[in-house]
């Protein structure tokens, strides 16, 4: 059986130690920069708002989501992606009032008021609006058991729930940031 070789840092030339030191300081900075262009959402909402079919539901082709979607959130939304942690323009805010929708379909998802730091760099929220918001179902990728958050409406992929969350619901979801629209209280 063959094993990695351990690093000795006190084997380590004198120059190459201080690199290993600050390593951890730079993965912080890296979280602390402000997301890539393509890790913002829109400055404006989304296209007109979708309504929704008689059983509640919004559709579209895939030609027509690729059209009202970046390629990004199109990635996370449709395909179930993940934006990296610390990129999202969401995920260090602490707004107050206001009100997180669908960027897929505009459906209104969660209260400012319920978001919180996870310290997970991902937007986190203790609670939807109401319980038939989201919807829930087991995610076996990545060699995991998770449970994944869409939005009721329009089947957009949002993140995942998991039971680690502070009261008073004991949950966090877990969102991605290109997967929201923030909506300020009126008056902001």
């Amino acid at each position: 059986m063959a094993f990695a070789p351990r690093v000795n840092l006190l084997a380590m030339p004198t120059l190459i130690r201080p690199l290993f030191a600050l390593l951890p300081l730079v993965l912080l900075a890296a979280c602390a920069a402000s997301a890539p262009e393509s890790a913002k959402p829109a400055a404006s909402p989304s296209p007109a708002a979708p309504v929704p079919g008689p059983d509640g539901k919004v559709r579209f082709t895939e030609a027509e989501w690729r059209a009202r979607l970046t390629p990004e959130q199109y990635r996370i939304l449709r395909e179930a992606g993940t934006e990296g942690a610390c990129t999202g323009a969401y995920w260090k805010t602490d707004e107050k009032e206001g009100v997180y929708h669908c960027a897929g379909c505009d459906f209104p998802l969660f209260e400012a008021s319920t978001k919180f730091d996870s310290g997970t760099g991902w937007p986190s929220f203790y609670r939807p609006l109401s319980a038939d918001r989201v919807l829930h179902r087991e995610d076996r990728s990545h060699g995991m058991v998770r449970t994944e958050i869409i939005c009721a409406r329009c089947d957009s992929h949002l993140g995942h729930v998991f039971e680690d969350g502070p009261p008073p619901t004991g949950l966090r979801y877990c969102l991605n940031s290109l997967a929201l629209r923030f909506a300020p209280a009126a008056g902001d």
